[in-house]
């Protein structure tokens, strides 16, 4: 039994303008169900798919916070000359600099337009391959037990452990990183992205949520109702969500 993750879930007062703009960030294609927009590559998004995460972006009431967001979009870049290129269209499409506390440092944070950062890295080999999205970045207090819940929790592989760092990759050495930072503070608002995860078939939705209570997980209530899908926060608090297989 375990879990895969399939998405990464972003709140939004206008998911329809979000949606565009990570598509169009990200050279995918984004189209809508209902107030709900899904950003994947062009030709459509199968979920799970074997390589990409997708984005959805979910419609909510209330503007993004003013305070940082525990998780965040790392996007890849093949040499200086594409990172720059690549933040100039990023800013000519609405996003802006932002001072996470970075420094001087050779990447650049930006926000998109509802204010959630995320970063454009300078070239780095380890995320060559991994297509526009580099890494999904978790802030956190104990990168260890984030590795110990996160890799029992799903079928990611932990490539690198560390008091500073967890790293973790699909089983298939494809796609994103998921990566859990050693940052100070902890949670002060609901989270505004979050991942999403999925059973495999034959594998019941209760049964996986019942072994990620005793993985340390607690349940969640988002104002899901009777919802097809389960909330929960893992043990730092971190909200995601387990998908259903319809």
């Amino acid at each position: 039994m375990a879990l895969r993750p399939v998405q990464v879930n972003i709140k939004a007062l206008d998911p329809s303008a979000v949606g565009r703009f990570w598509a169009a960030a990200l050279g995918w294609s984004a189209h809508r169900t209902g107030a709900t927009a899904y950003v994947g590559p062009a030709g459509g998004l199968g979920r799970p798919d074997p390589v990409v995460l997708g984005i959805e972006v979910v419609p909510v009431p209330e503007p993004k916070p003013a305070v940082k967001n525990r998780t965040h979009l790392d996007l890849a870049t093949t040499s200086p000359a594409h990172q720059a290129e690549l933040v100039a269209r990023l800013t000519e499409l609405g996003a802006t600099p932002v001072d996470v506390g970075q420094g001087d440092v050779p990447w650049r944070c930006l926000a998109d337009p509802e204010g959630n950062e995320f970063c454009v890295l300078e070239p780095r080999e380890v995320y060559r391959g991994t297509g526009p999205i580099a890494a999904v970045v978790v802030d956190c207090a104990d990168p260890r037990a984030m590795a110990r819940f996160w890799g029992a929790a799903t079928d990611w592989t932990v490539h690198r452990v560390s008091d500073g760092l967890a790293v973790l990759r699909s089983a298939e050495g494809t796609g994103p990183y998921l990566e859990f930072l050693r940052t100070p503070g902890g949670r002060t608002a609901p989270d505004r992205v979050r991942l999403d995860l999925l059973p495999y078939p034959g594998d019941a939705e209760e049964a996986e949520v019942a072994r990620l209570r005793s993985l340390g997980a607690a349940d969640l209530d988002l104002g899901q109702g009777d919802a097809p899908w389960s909330c929960l926060t893992d043990p730092e608090g971190h909200e995601f969500c387990v998908l259903t297989l319809s």
